[in-house]
C-alpha cells in the first residue's frame, strides 16, 4: 500500500487529485473486468458521490465461480482488490454490466416460457424438435 506523508499538504492534495481522476486499466485487465461485468461479477461505486466534479469509479471484481470459472481466465491482480477507474472506463463497464443483465434476464424469460415436452414429443409433419435434429419417429 502506498503511504503519503500527512505533513506535506501540497503533496497530499496532488495525490488526492490523482485519485479523483482515476486510472485506466490496461487492455487485458479491462477485457477481463468487462467479461465479469457482463456476468454481474463486479461492484462499482462513485469514488466521491458528494463531489460533482469527480467522475471516477471504485471497482471491485469478484472471481468467477463454479462452471464459469472453467471458461473465464482472470489475473489474480485484478480480483478481490479495489481499483480506481477513470470516468470513461467506469461508464463503459456500467453499460456492459447492464447489457449482460438484460441478456441474461431475456434468456431466463425465454427458458421459463419454453415447452420442452410438446416441442419434442408432439410434432406435426415438417416440424423439427427443439434440439434442431430430426426425430427418429417411433
Amino acid at each position: 500500500m502506498k503511504s503519503i506523508k500527512v505533513t506535506d499538504v501540497g503533496s497530499l492534495k496532488n495525490e488526492l487529485n490523482k485519485y479523483k481522476k482515476g486510472k485506466k486499466l490496461d487492455i487485458r485487465y479491462f477485457n477481463q473486468a468487462a467479461r465479469l461485468a457482463w456476468l454481474g461479477k463486479i461492484t462499482m461505486s462513485p469514488l466521491d458521490a458528494e463531489d460533482e466534479t469527480c467522475q471516477s469509479w471504485l471497482l471491485h471484481v469478484q472471481p468467477p465461480e463454479g462452471f464459469t470459472a472453467h471458461f473465464i481466465d482472470v489475473d489474480e491482480d485484478l480480483i478481490n482488490e479495489i481499483h480506481v477507474l477513470d470516468a470513461e472506463q467506469g461508464k463503459y463497464l456500467a453499460e456492459i454490466m447492464r447489457a449482460g443483465l438484460s441478456a441474461r434476464a431475456e434468456e431466463l424469460e425465454q427458458l421459463n416460457r419454453r415447452d420442452f415436452y410438446f416441442g419434442k414429443f408432439f410434432q406435426t409433419e415438417g416440424d423439427t424438435p427443439a434440439s434442431g435434429e430430426p426425430s427418429s419417429g417411433s
